[in-house]
């Protein structure tokens, strides 16, 4: 801790609480202790109080800025030779994105007023945002790779009560249920690295296992081994390749909700991952497999973006490719970089969601095939997407050309070929949100569009505010400490990533794009477009392979039980009974007759005893 520390670095621990209070707070009316139509109470405490988790998180970040890097140590559980403590991390790197998680939470709770203005379950969705919340910035935060694993969990089942909010639609349990897994799937191998790290080290700090890592040495096997626990949650938490499908079907939860999944809940992954990289140093297996799962995340989402005529689903499978570039960025043991890409695309693809949400509320509707014509009738909503795609891909001299021209130059002397990924994740994002922005806002208003109007202002202010940003991200990066320099790139660099761009933009501007035939008539493009479409057919792949292997096991498991189990205890039933049946007829009625009988069956079982135990 700094030697005097101030106020608000004292009380910074009080910063997740905020969310898991509005979680408290809004449950009398989400359990309807209160009248139902009387449920926007719950939502103004909620936004009440993160208003309050980003006062308190800018106080700090200038007290950070000020004095220095800070930390909070809490005690908790010591058993045996185990000292488990609550520990809080005020680094600049922590605080920023503790700012980004309130900052966007809290323009997605007042855009949710207006998206979500005659939704009866309010209340319950205004607690679960809290919640969520709360576990996000928990995370950042956190000191301790115990205390990250903890709320990565709570971050999990957040996630699962959000996708499946609309419950009553079999699609979404369907969806919430596969989001569950395929994140459990991941924490379940992050938990496996954490009790080996714990019974390797003995400590749970991170700055602990920093110096622990320096000085002890593994082997080869066992460094890999605990690598890829340590890579598996935030591979699951930030949709990477092959476990990216998750973020597709969580797109049926709530578009608020959906806001934060595809900026700060990926970045809540990421965040974690930084903090274990410095133990990832000594296993170059892992660092390898942190590059592939990168680039195919990044080239296969970015492919299969340019395919989906669900609204929704471009966006989602770009915020793979996007994070599969962090990865590269991590494993290249680049952090600033990662950062650099983070927070741009944070607040971008958050913009880009609202946008999107606001053409879901006037048009009911997310087949962008029966869209069009939006751009005369919603100017903020139209705004506001080219602003957010501006800030995505690498125009000047917004955030994103800022980070790609970054990671030309810092890439570029250590792999060609990953130069080649990020400039072909550019090019392929830069298509699909001009072919998005063409099937959406221009063209001749269609059937679900010609009475479309624009969202109401609890929408549009949000978006009008976060378009601000978005245009001021390249100066609230630059003014960071940790980022000095950033402008420091040369001119092929940023010809590079301005040119992979308006590559981008032209390819889907002359791109053909039919209302009637969403799908091609030519047979080979047919199917390369439904080979995209259907994401490398990679779900069905899985259930050919791993579902239906595990049902097959599962079958066989069942009936065994049947079968041979049940079998076998049935049969000892029936002899019993058949035996008293028996017995019953020889009975006479002497007592001598019992006790010889239960004297020879106690010999009979001590004799079979002693001869198995030879």
């Amino acid at each position: 801790m700094t030697p005097d520390p101030t106020l608000p670095i004292q009380t910074s621990w009080l910063i997740p609480l905020y969310g898991f209070t509005g979680m408290l707070l809004a449950l009398p009316w989400a359990a309807g202790w209160f009248r139902r139509d009387a449920h926007r109470p719950a939502a103004y405490l909620n936004i009440v109080l993160t208003l309050l988790a980003f006062v308190h998180g800018s106080l700090v970040l200038r007290d950070v800025m000020a004095f220095g890097p800070a930390t909070l140590h809490f005690p908790w559980l010591t058993v045996a030779d185990l000292q488990l403590d609550l520990s809080f991390s005020l680094s600049l790197t922590n605080v920023v994105a503790l700012e980004l998680i309130t900052g966007l939470s809290l323009v997605s709770q007042f855009y949710s007023l207006g998206y979500l203005d005659k939704e009866w379950a309010l209340a319950r969705f205004f607690a679960l945002l809290g919640f969520f919340e709360g576990a996000m910035s928990g995370v950042v935060l956190s000191d301790t790779l115990f205390q990250s694993y903890f709320l990565l969990e709570m971050l999990t089942l957040s996630t699962y009560l959000l996708v499946g909010f609309w419950y009553a639609q079999p699609l979404v349990i369907t969806a919430a249920r596969d989001a569950f897994l395929t994140k459990r799937v991941g924490d379940v191998l992050l938990l496996m690295g954490v009790v080996a790290l714990a019974a390797f080290a003995g400590v749970m700090g991170f700055d602990d296992l920093y110096a622990w890592a320096a000085t002890d040495s593994l082997s080869p096997l066992a460094t890999t081994l605990i690598g890829l626990g340590l890579i598996a949650g935030p591979m699951g938490k930030c949709a990477q390749f092959p476990m990216h499908l998750w973020l597709d079907e969580a797109m049926e939860g709530p578009n608020p909700a959906s806001i934060l999944r595809n900026s700060v809940v990926v970045t809540c992954g990421a965040i974690v991952l930084l903090k274990v990289m410095p133990l990832l140093q000594h296993a170059p297996v892992t660092l390898v497999v942190l590059q592939v799962v990168g680039a195919i995340s990044a080239i296969g989402g970015s492919l299969v973006s340019i395919a989906q005529v669900d609204i929704k689903r471009t966006l989602s499978y770009s915020t793979t490719a996007y994070l599969g570039l962090v990865f590269i960025a991590i494993a290249l043991q680049v952090p600033v970089l990662a950062l650099l890409l983070l927070f741009s695309h944070a607040v971008s693809k958050a913009l880009l969601s609202m946008s999107v949400g606001g053409v879901i509320a006037a048009t009911n509707c997310q087949d962008i095939t029966e869209l069009g014509g939006l751009g005369g009738r919603m100017p903020a909503t139209t705004s506001a997407f080219l602003v957010g795609s501006a800030g995505l891909v690498g125009l000047l001299p917004l955030g994103g050309f800022l980070c790609l021209a970054q990671s030309v130059e810092l890439i570029g002397g250590r792999s060609a070929g990953l130069v080649v990924v990020f400039l072909l994740t550019n090019a392929l994002t830069a298509l699909n949100l001009t072919r998005v922005f063409r099937h959406l806002f221009l063209g001749q208003p269609l059937l679900k569009t010609r009475r479309a109007v624009e969202v109401n202002w609890q929408m549009a202010f949000p978006m009008v505010a976060l378009s601000v940003i978005v245009i001021l991200t390249p100066v609230l990066l630059i003014r960071l400490e940790s980022l000095d320099g950033l402008l420091a790139f040369p001119l092929w660099a940023a010809a590079l990533v301005v040119g992979s761009g308006v590559v981008g933009m032209v390819a889907g501007t002359l791109v053909p794009l039919s209302k009637a035939w969403s799908r091609s008539i030519n047979p080979w493009l047919r199917w390369f477009q439904d080979l995209l479409a259907y994401d490398f057919y990679t779900e069905r792949f899985y259930r050919i392979t791993i579902v239906n292997v595990v049902a097959g096991f599962s079958q066989l498991a069942s009936a065994f039980d049947r079968v041979v189990v049940d079998g076998l205890l049935h049969g000892m039933a029936r002899f019993s009974l058949q035996s008293a049946e028996g017995l019953k007829l020889s009975i006479s009625g002497r007592s001598q007759t019992y006790v010889l009988t239960v004297v020879a069956a106690i010999l009979l079982f001590l004799t079979s005893l002693s001869w198995l135990l030879r």
